[in-house]
């Protein structure tokens, strides 16, 4: 976990989310100040919050790789 480039990780779901910096911070449970201090690389989350952003970001790639879902045509 130690190899994790957090402020990009963080920034790229946040980003993927469509959320602000104050949005994802509530989805995660934290302060604003932390996500800000994560993207900027001043502060890193302990690690059980690692793991649920790791877990996060492999929850939005699964949705990514899964086919569309086409409409019934008529």
């Amino acid at each position: 976990m130690t190899d994790l480039d957090i402020p990009k990780l963080v920034k790229e779901l946040r980003e993927r989310l469509g959320l602000t910096q104050e949005q994802f911070a509530q989805k995660v449970g934290v302060t604003f100040g932390s996500v800000n201090h994560w993207e900027n690389g001043k502060r890193t989350p302990q690690p059980f919050l690692i793991r649920r952003l790791v877990e996060l970001k492999e929850e939005l790639d699964a949705e990514n790789k899964m086919p569309l879902k086409r409409k019934p045509s008529k």
